[in-house]
C-alpha cells in the first residue's frame, strides 16, 4: 500500500517538452502548447531529468507531456544527490535500470521511515512523498537542512508570498477609464503582491506590463492600441536582455478577447475583470513562452476577500468597490458584457475594509460600483429598514429581490464608522434614489451632499431607444424631489450626444434641461457605437460624424455658461473644505474639495486650530492670546470663505481648521 501510495501525482505540466532522444516513447507524443493534466506513475517523486534526452527547465524539474511509467524505456532520474552524475556529458545514456539499482537502498530506507510515520499515527505530506528522504520528518539537523533545500527546488512547492527579493519580479500598471477600474487596479496590485510581484512606477525596470482598460468608448480602445504598439517596439528591443510580458486586463480585454493575442503577437495575456485571481499563473505561463486568456465572467466573484494595494494615492482619498456588474441594459452599454451581472459584497466586508482605512488616515471613501445605490446584500438574512420602492415615473426590465440589506442601509453603516471621515458613492441609476437614502443624505453630515444622477438625454423618444425606462419629465419629477429634501445638493449628470435617431428637437431638448437643471459638473461625450449592445444588434448609428460633434459642442458650452453663472452664487459662501495637497499651478496655494465636490484653491498661510477659534478672534472676545496656528496639512479639513470663481474652480480665503461635527454645528445648522 505504501508503495502504492508514495507513487501516484497528478503534476500540472507547464510546458510542451518532449523527449528529443529516438528511443524515448515521450518522442512519439505531440500536444498543443496549452498546460494539460497528466497522472504521473513513477517510483519515486525525486526526479527531475529524463534520463533519455536530459530534457529539463532552468530549475532542474523535468515537464513532460505523457505518461511515465516504471516499465517504459524513459525513465526521470536525477535526485538532488545525483545531479552531479547527471550533470556530465555522458550522464544522459545511463540507463534507467542502472540508476534505479543504485536508488534501491535509499528508497527501501524511505519507505521503511514513510512507515513508522505510520504506525506512530503520523501522516506523511504531499511535500514527503515529492521530495523524498530529505523531507520525510527526521528530526536531525542534516535532514531538515536538506528538506530545505529540496523545498527550494521545486518551484510549485514554493509559497510565493515569501519569495525572496531577489527572486520577485516587477510588474507596471497602467490604469484607464472610470474609478472602478483604478480601484480594480488596486486588488490586482495585491493578488500580484501575493504572488511574487512588486508593482513599479518606471516602465523600464518592469518584467511584466499590464494596461488596465476601458471599452465604454471607441477613442478609450484606440490608446490602448497606440499603447500596445509602443511596447512592441519596447519588447523588440529589450528581447535578449530583459525580456517583456504584456497583458490586457478590464473590459476591453472581455470585449475583445482573442483578437488582442492574434494580432501581431502584441499581447501575451489577457484577463477579464472576474478573473484576476487567475492572472499570476498567467504571467508564470507567458514567462515559459506560452500565451494566455481567461475572461471568464462570474456570477459571484466580488473580490471582497482582497485587501487592495493603494499604490500613488495622497492618503486622503480611498475606493471601495462594493458592487460589480449591471442588469439595467441600456442600449448603448457595453458594461453588462464586460463586467456581467449584478452582485453585492457582504455588508460586513465593506465595513471593515472602511475601518481599516479610517486607522489608515483616509479622510474620504468613495463607494463604487457600475450601479452602485443598486446594492443588495442577499448574503444576510436581513430585511431592509425602510420601503425601498423605485423612484415614482421609473421601471426596470428585472426584478428586484425583496429581502437583504439595500444601499441606504449600507450607507448608514459605513457612515458610523468614523463621523470624520466623508463618504461618496458612484456611479448610480435615477431610478434606485429611495426615500430612506436622500433622508440620510440630508441627516448625516458626513454623508456628502452630493448626487451624480445621469440623464443622457432630455428627450424622451430618445431615452426610450437607450432603454433608460424613464422619461424626461419623471427625471425632472426626481430632481425637483432631491433638491426638496436636499436644498443645498450639489448635481451632476452624464450626457451623450447623437446617439442613434436623434433629431435636432431631440437635441434641443437636451439643453432645455440643462437649463431646467443648472447641474454643477457633468460627463459629456459624443455616442460612440459598441459591438454586443441593443444599439449595435437593433438600432443604426445614422448620426453623422460632424453632426455629433457639433452638438457635443453646444453642450458642452452650454454646461459650462451656466456652471459659470451658478459657481458665481457661491461667492461669500463659507465651506468646509477637504485638502488635498498643493496647487499644480501654484506651489504657494493648497487645494481641496468641498463636501458639494467643488474644487477650491486657497493661500497656504497658518491658521487658527478650530473655527470656534476663529470666531473668537473675530469677534475680538478672546481674553487671552488665541492658540498658535498651524498650516493646513493634506487630509485636514478647514473652513474657507469663497472669495471668486473661474469656471468650474473656487477661490477661497483660509479661515481656520475645522472638522465635520464642528462645522455642521457652528455653520451648516446655523444657516439652515
Amino acid at each position: 500500500m505504501l508503495r502504492a501510495a508514495s507513487l501516484s501525482f497528478r503534476l500540472l505540466c507547464r510546458r510542451s517538452i518532449g523527449c528529443s532522444a529516438s528511443h524515448c516513447p515521450l518522442s512519439s507524443f505531440a500536444t498543443s502548447s496549452h498546460s494539460r493534466l497528466f497522472t504521473h506513475t513513477v517510483s519515486t517523486a525525486r526526479w527531475s531529468r529524463c534520463a533519455c534526452c536530459s530534457s529539463q527547465d532552468a530549475t532542474g524539474v523535468h515537464h513532460c507531456r505523457a505518461l511515465h511509467s516504471s516499465g517504459s524505456n524513459c525513465e526521470a532520474s536525477a535526485s538532488p544527490q545525483m545531479q552531479a552524475e547527471l550533470s556530465s556529458e555522458d550522464s544522459v545514456d545511463v540507463p534507467a535500470e542502472r540508476i534505479f539499482k543504485q536508488r534501491r537502498p535509499a528508497e527501501k530506507e524511505r519507505l521503511r521511515s514513510l512507515e513508522s510515520q505510520l504506525k506512530d499515527g503520523r501522516i506523511p505530506s504531499l511535500q514527503q512523498f515529492m521530495l523524498g528522504d530529505e523531507a520525510h520528518g527526521t528530526s536531525s539537523a542534516s535532514s531538515a537542512n536538506a528538506a530545505e533545500s529540496a523545498h527550494s527546488s521545486v518551484p510549485y512547492l514554493n509559497d510565493l508570498s515569501t519569495t525572496s527579493n531577489s527572486d520577485r519580479k516587477k510588474v507596471y500598471i497602467e490604469t484607464y477609464g472610470c474609478q472602478m477600474n483604478v480601484s480594480d487596479t488596486e486588488i490586482v496590485a495585491s493578488i500580484l503582491q501575493q504572488n511574487g510581484y512588486d508593482q513599479t512606477t518606471e516602465e523600464d525596470e518592469a518584467d511584466s506590463v499590464l494596461l488596465n482598460t476601458c471599452a465604454i468608448r471607441d477613442n478609450a480602445e484606440q490608446k490602448i492600441w497606440d499603447r500596445l504598439y509602443y511596447f512592441r517596439s519596447v519588447r523588440r528591443k529589450r528581447k535578449k536582455t530583459q525580456p517583456l510580458s504584456v497583458g490586457v486586463l478590464g473590459c476591453m480585454a472581455e470585449r475583445l478577447k482573442k483578437k488582442l493575442l492574434e494580432t501581431d503577437k502584441l499581447v501575451d495575456v489577457v484577463v477579464g475583470p472576474d478573473a484576476y485571481r487567475d492572472l499570476p499563473r498567467l504571467l508564470r505561463n507567458a514567462d515559459d513562452g506560452q500565451a494566455g486568456i481567461n475572461v471568464i465572467l462570474s456570477a459571484d466573484e466580488t473580490y471582497a476577500d482582497v485587501a487592495p494595494v493603494r499604490v500613488g494615492t495622497n492618503g486622503v482619498h480611498a475606493f471601495v468597490s462594493i458592487m460589480r456588474g449591471c442588469n439595467n441594459m441600456c442600449s448603448y452599454c457595453i458594461v453588462p458584457f464586460t463586467r456581467g451581472r449584478e452582485r453585492s459584497r457582504p455588508v460586513e466586508s465593506i465595513v471593515d475594509e472602511v475601518r481599516a482605512l479610517s486607522d489608515q488616515g483616509y479622510k474620504e471613501v468613495v463607494l463604487l460600483g457600475q450601479n452602485v445605490n443598486s446594492y443588495n446584500d442577499t448574503s444576510v438574512e436581513e430585511k431592509p429598514s425602510a420601503d425601498y420602492s423605485l423612484a415614482r415615473g421609473f421601471s426596470t426590465i428585472y426584478k428586484k429581490p425583496d429581502d437583504g440589506l439595500r444601499f441606504a442601509d449600507l450607507v448608514d453603516r459605513v457612515s458610523r464608522v468614523d463621523s470624520e471621515m466623508r463618504i461618496r458613492f458612484t456611479s448610480p441609476h435615477p431610478k434606485d434614489f429611495p426615500d430612506p437614502l436622500l433622508h440620510l443624505i440630508r441627516e448625516r453630515a458626513n454623508v456628502c451632499r452630493s448626487i451624480h444622477i445621469p440623464a443622457q438625454s432630455g428627450s424622451s423618444a430618445v431615452l426610450e431607444r437607450m432603454r433608460r425606462n424613464h422619461t424626461v419629465e419623471a427625471y425632472i419629477a426626481l430632481i425637483d424631489h432631491i433638491r426638496e429634501i436636499v436644498p443645498d445638493v450639489s448635481l451632476s449628470s452624464d450626457f451623450i450626444s447623437g446617439f442613434c435617431g436623434e433629431t435636432e428637437e431631440d437635441h434641443q431638448q437636451t439643453l432645455s434641461l440643462l437649463h431646467r437643471v443648472k447641474y454643477d459638473h457633468a460627463f459629456m461625450f459624443a455616442y460612440s457605437l459598441r459591438e454586443k449592445t441593443h444599439a449595435h444588434r437593433q438600432l443604426s448609428d445614422d448620426v453623422p460624424h460632424d453632426v455629433k460633434q457639433r452638438r457635443l459642442r453646444e453642450v458642452i458650452d452650454t454646461f459650462y455658461s451656466l456652471a459659470r453663472e451658478k459657481n458665481e452664487l457661491e461667492v461669500g459662501k463659507t465651506h468646509l473644505v477637504l485638502v488635498e495637497g498643493p496647487s499644480r499651478k501654484n506651489p504657494h496655494a493648497l487645494v481641496g474639495k468641498t463636501d458639494t465636490n467643488k474644487k477650491v484653491v486657497f493661500e497656504q498661510k497658518s491658521a487658527p486650530v478650530s473655527y470656534q477659534a476663529y470666531q473668537r478672534q473675530s469677534s475680538g472676545s478672546t481674553s487671552s492670546d488665541p492658540a498658535p496656528g498651524s498650516v493646513p496639512a493634506p487630509g485636514q479639513y478647514v473652513a474657507v470663505r469663497i472669495t471668486s470663481s473661474s469656471g468650474v474652480t473656487l477661490r477661497g480665503q483660509l479661515l481656520a481648521h475645522s472638522t465635520i461635527a464642528e462645522f455642521d454645528r457652528l455653520v451648516t445648522s446655523a444657516s439652515s
